[in-house]
């Protein structure tokens, strides 16, 4: 019996995706049966944790068959919403913007550009991805005519916030932010930031750390070579 939404950890929806990008491809090469083990080396986690995450939403292996591919696409698609094309608005298109608009593997068959606003008017007017970019101003027209539910912010951070607001206004109540500011949401909005500066310096610090294990390594076997 399915978890209610609020139940399941933030971060097992995080890697529900992820899951079900393996099992599509499993799916269309036509395999239909697939063990924990192997799903979760795919997948990139233990399997420990891919089992305690699927328990989340019913009992669907089976001890040593493992689990039947299509009845999991089926069943973490209708989780994840696949198969519906959700309307997107990008807001900001600059480089950032303009790269995500054009990206179709990130927007997959589930997500469709619906609209681009930008208040920027060397870019209003202009197409990208087959898409008009209109003004700032009618970004609350843009979002009713589309009928989007999800936004993806790339503006500047100063302007983040208010926009922002003007989108929950609108009735959307779900942000892709990739402005480097944290948002402030309203009861029943989803933000998602994703800061690529965040995630280069953690990148850095693991790399910080593998050179100066290194470094180390490299000084102790030198003392060990040098016996007087």
């Amino acid at each position: 019996m399915t978890s209610p939404a609020d139940q399941i950890p933030e971060a097992t929806i995080a890697r529900l995706p992820g899951y079900l990008r393996v099992l599509s491809a499993l799916d269309a090469e036509g395999v239909t049966r697939v063990s924990s083990t192997e799903l979760a080396d795919a997948a990139g986690v233990q399997s420990a944790l891919l089992r305690r995450d699927l328990s989340h939403f019913g009992s669907y292996g089976t001890r040593g068959v493992g689990y039947e591919v299509p009845v999991l696409v089926r069943e973490i698609g209708e989780h994840v919403g696949s198969g519906i094309k959700w309307p997107v608005v990008v807001i900001g298109v600059g480089n950032l913007g303009r790269a995500l608009a054009r990206n179709e593997s990130m927007l997959g068959r589930d997500f469709r550009l619906a609209a681009l606003v930008d208040s920027n008017p060397a870019v209003v007017g202009t197409t990208v991805a087959g898409i008009r970019v209109v003004s700032d101003g009618e970004l609350e027209d843009s979002i009713h005519r589309t009928h989007a539910r999800i936004a993806i912010v790339a503006t500047p951070a100063s302007a983040a916030q208010e926009v922002c607001n003007r989108v929950f206004e609108a009735g959307v109540t779900s942000i892709l932010n990739f402005a480097p500011t944290t948002i402030v949401a309203p009861a029943g909005a989803t933000v998602r930031t994703v800061d690529l500066s965040q995630e280069l310096h953690i990148l850095a610090f693991h790399e910080a750390r593998r050179t100066a294990e290194q470094a180390g390594s490299a000084t102790t076997q030198s003392a060990q070579e040098y016996q007087p």
